[in-house]
């Protein structure tokens, strides 16, 4: 508020104490038509019991998202692997309907509004609010160790992206998280030059099963097997 406003303002302030009733209305009337502040507000502040504020309001937004929407956007992401939320935003897209049909989701008919119109950016919100932390990964593939990475190792054949026959593997997990006894393993074949992808599924990790499940594949293969490469696989003969 500058000086002259300011010296306007206790003026007006001072007249207001001693004015009549129907002097204090057009005393209103005229301070709200010049500041355009609310009338309520201007009368709390001529009778002295507020500051004028020179500076917007702000007033926290109404909560729009419960409870329930925190639950069932947290069994989401435990159903769909904890992807990232603009990705959970896609799937949703693409599978709300089926999963509350199905029954999965079951939830009210105003959740289910509020869901179809969540966006990736307040999921995120309430996964971190409502969240259990840190979630251990479904998966059980570890990094290599840090003398893999550093000790060159060569092979039978010269690596060589430009022609085919170079593929990386890779073991996928399917044991829903629980690894107790055996359960299935897809070994995946993916040639470097063509994008080629063979898949055969192996009882587990053992490597009779795996050598056999590469014996399939290189039948399969349109072209020779020349090197296979993964972190996986290390210790794996494929010749």
């Amino acid at each position: 508020m500058t000086q002259p406003d300011t010296k306007y303002l206790n003026s007006l302030k001072a007249r207001y104490a001693k004015a009549s009733k129907k002097e204090r209305t057009k005393m209103l009337d005229e301070y709200v038509a010049t500041t355009g502040c609310h009338r309520k507000h201007a009368t709390a502040v001529l009778s002295g019991k507020r500051q004028r504020v020179t500076h917007p309001i702000r007033r926290p937004r109404r909560r729009r998202y419960t409870d329930e929407d925190a639950r069932a956007v947290l069994a989401l992401a435990e159903l769909f692997d904890h992807i990232c939320s603009k990705r959970l935003r896609v799937a949703m897209n693409n599978e709300l309907a089926q999963l509350r049909l199905s029954g999965f989701l079951d939830v009210s008919a105003e959740c289910y509004e509020r869901l179809q119109h969540i966006s990736p950016a307040t999921m995120d919100r309430l996964r971190t609010r409502y969240g259990r932390g840190r979630v251990r990964a479904r998966g059980f593939t570890k990094p290599g160790t840090l003398l893999k990475s550093q000790i060159p190792v060569r092979t039978w054949a010269e690596w060589n992206e430009d022609r085919p026959g170079f593929c990386e593997l890779d073991l996928a997990d399917h044991s829903g998280g629980n690894p107790r006894g055996d359960h299935a393993w897809t070994l995946i074949f993916t040639d470097i030059k063509t994008t080629w992808t063979e898949c055969v599924a192996v009882r587990n990790k053992a490597q009779t099963h795996v050598f056999a499940g590469v014996k399939r594949v290189r039948r399969r293969l349109p072209f020779p097997l020349l090197e296979g490469s993964t972190s996986q696989m290390t210790g794996y003969d494929l010749s």
